[in-house]
């Protein structure tokens, strides 16, 4: 399957890398990291690994506090307040709640960040010119969210009713209104179900299917995204087929994913965290964004769901997992 290059707007993605310093050799680095999901799941699997290719290895020359928030969201503060007293070198954080609440812990330690806009959100001054002791990664995921749907009724042939589920915090009634907007355009009606802790989750899904919706689009957020496992178990035992923002989960079980792949994001942290470690000013590193994308389409999920994929779509997905 092929692999296509975004084209669109690459941001502070075009400019020169700023240089950094060497490492000091016989130096441990201070890695503090708050992010939605566990330290084994890929992503951070893979941003281990790329950081290795920086020279930066856990247990030789690197120490790395790992904080996971999806299932306390109640406690990112705490959990940021904690890793400042760690004095890590850098800290990074994915969310805007998770990088809003270490920049409230410190003013000085450098932030790397991963959320949907972090320029939007007000987590840094501009692209080209963060500002601050905070830089990093814009996903793009309000942007996507719109290409998520349609691709999603596409699969879905004949479907009528969809469902999105999303978190409270995260999703305004102006992108709200939007999606319903471009649903109905396409004659499918979108009802949309916000929820704001994890335990809300399986009980929504199961009002979901008890609606009538024969579909679900997950809606980005760290928390939601942080449970994908417990969602992708319980819309299979409803054979309800459902997108994700993240291709990997399409490979784990979901139905289809389209967004950056993981080792593309792996690669930009590992980069960013690098430079801080090195020395490099916040100020100094422009917040970039994505530029690769895939369409994944899981073929023995939507088999067991009893979905039929168009093949016009499947003849444009990047990966197509059959068993």
């Amino acid at each position: 399957m092929r692999r296509r290059e975004f084209i669109g707007l690459l941001g502070a993605s075009l400019i020169a890398p700023i240089a950094a310093k060497a490492q000091q050799v016989g130096r441990t680095y201070r890695l503090g990291v708050l992010l939605p999901h566990p330290r084994d799941v890929p992503i951070n699997v893979a941003f281990v690994e790329e950081f290795r290719r920086h020279g930066f290895i856990e247990g030789q020359n690197l120490t790395i506090d790992y904080r996971a928030f999806a299932a306390h969201l109640d406690l990112i503060s705490q959990y940021a307040a904690e890793l400042i007293i760690a004095q890590p070198d850098v800290i990074y954080a994915a969310g805007g709640a998770a990088v809003r609440a270490v920049q409230q812990a410190t003013k000085s330690i450098p932030i790397f960040g991963i959320a949907a806009d972090m320029v939007g959100e007000g987590l840094v001054e501009s692209f080209a010119r963060p500002n601050g002791n905070t830089t990093g990664v814009s996903i793009l995921a309000l942007e996507l969210e719109g290409k998520r749907q349609e691709i999603l009724i596409e699969a879905v042939p004949g479907i009528r009713r969809m469902a999105a589920l999303a978190e409270s915090s995260t999703l305004t009634e102006a992108n709200a209104r939007a999606l319903q907007e471009a649903a109905r355009a396409k004659n499918v009606e979108l009802s949309i179900y916000r929820i704001t802790r994890a335990e809300e989750i399986v009980a929504t899904i199961d009002k979901v299917q008890a609606s009538g919706a024969t579909a679900l689009h997950v809606l980005s957020s760290p928390m939601v995204d942080g449970n994908v496992p417990l969602i992708i178990e319980r819309v299979a035992a409803l054979r309800l087929p459902a997108m994700y923002q993240w291709p990997a989960w399409a490979e784990r079980g979901g139905f289809i994913g389209y967004g950056p792949p993981l080792d593309h994001l792996a690669d930009l942290a590992a980069r960013f965290a690098a430079s801080l470690l090195r020395d490099t000013m916040p100020a100094n590193l422009p917040v970039e964004q994505p530029t690769k994308f895939e369409l994944v389409i899981n073929l023995k999920t939507a088999k067991a769901m009893g979905v039929t994929v168009p093949g016009a779509l499947l003849s444009r997905a990047d990966r197509v997992v059959e068993e």
